[in-house]
């Protein structure tokens, strides 16, 4: 089978359609059933066991080989440097605009990674525990463009990434809560996974840095979740008017104060944080990052993937 072709010979993706990308599909023995789907998809974001076989479990097949590849590289080294490095974790980076649906993406990666034969530990982190905490976004004045580059303590998140990968046996992450749009002062402990998923918008970003270290420079593998604009847009207002009927009602909820919109304002309002945050942030910051990824997963308007890019090797 031949992928479709692209639109352009200078590409350095593959371009496959849903029905090609299906016919990749290995043996993968798991048990997932309906009933589990309910604790892998995010709000709004839909879900079928139909989207886990035809889509995850091929690209865990590919990420497989990667892995495995990675694996046998890093112990030819061993012996080529003379040396007895332990084995270090292979770190994919999701990334892609909000609402676009990395949470679901990361979550049922993580979940099928580990049913691979060789049963991998795997660990899933975002970076929204590498915000800086409120007050000091009130400090610097950006408190309205968190999730923008200069909203992350950058330098926090690239010395966990450092110290991951030089296979530091325990490594604490920060918590990140949205009921409370802060950070917690609990952390989550890592513990020398075999893969690490790292989910965020801001994973692919270079911005200038007098280093040149970026996050991406220690990721293995960059996957980046795509949809056109508008079915973004109209996933994120369906979210929010989700929460504001749902988690806006509790009084510890930060955007409590949006709990008795009614449907017509609670959509005028997130079209309105849409267009002032969320927009800039997505052209500016990340999309201009989706052709660094290794691939590229194309969401249709319902949510379910509908093309994949996969770079040439």
């Amino acid at each position: 089978m031949e992928p479709i072709s692209e639109q352009t010979i200078t590409s350095p993706f593959q371009n496959f359609t849903r029905e090609q990308w299906k016919r990749l599909n290995g043996q993968l023995s798991h048990s997932i059933q309906e009933k589990d789907l309910g604790k892998l998809h995010a709000l709004n974001e839909p879900l079928t066991l139909e989207e886990i076989e035809d889509i995850y479990v091929p690209l865990a097949h590919l990420l497989e080989v990667h892995i495995n590849n990675f694996q046998e590289l890093h112990s030819k080294s061993n012996i080529f440097f003379k040396r007895n490095q332990q084995k270090l974790p292979f770190i994919i980076g999701i990334a892609g605009s909000v609402a676009v649906g990395k949470s679901t993406t990361a979550r049922v990666l993580t979940k099928i990674i580990s049913l691979l034969p060789s049963k991998p530990k795997v660990e899933l982190v975002t970076t929204d525990g590498f915000l800086y905490p409120n007050k000091e976004l009130i400090k610097r004045n950006i408190l309205n463009r968190k999730g923008f580059p200069e909203s992350y303590d950058t330098k926090k998140l690239l010395q966990f990434l450092a110290d991951i990968k030089s296979g530091k046996s325990q490594v604490s992450v920060p918590l990140y809560s949205h009921l409370e749009y802060d950070i917690l002062d609990e952390k989550l402990t890592i513990s020398q996974p075999d893969v690490l998923i790292v989910e965020g918008i801001n994973v692919l970003q270079v911005n200038s840095r007098k280093d040149g270290v970026f996050v991406s420079d220690f990721f293995d593998y960059a996957i980046y979740v795509d949809a056109d604009e508008k079915n973004i847009v109209n996933w994120y207002v369906e979210r929010f008017e989700s929460l504001r009927a749902t988690a806006f009602q509790n009084e510890a909820s930060y955007f409590h104060k949006y709990a008795d919109l009614s449907t017509d304002e609670s959509i005028k309002m997130a079209t309105q944080i849409w267009n002032e945050i969320n927009k800039p942030n997505l052209h500016e910051n990340i999309l201009p990052t989706r052709y660094r990824a290794d691939l590229i997963l194309k969401k249709g308007s319902h949510h379910f993937i509908k093309r994949i890019r996969v770079r040439k090797i």
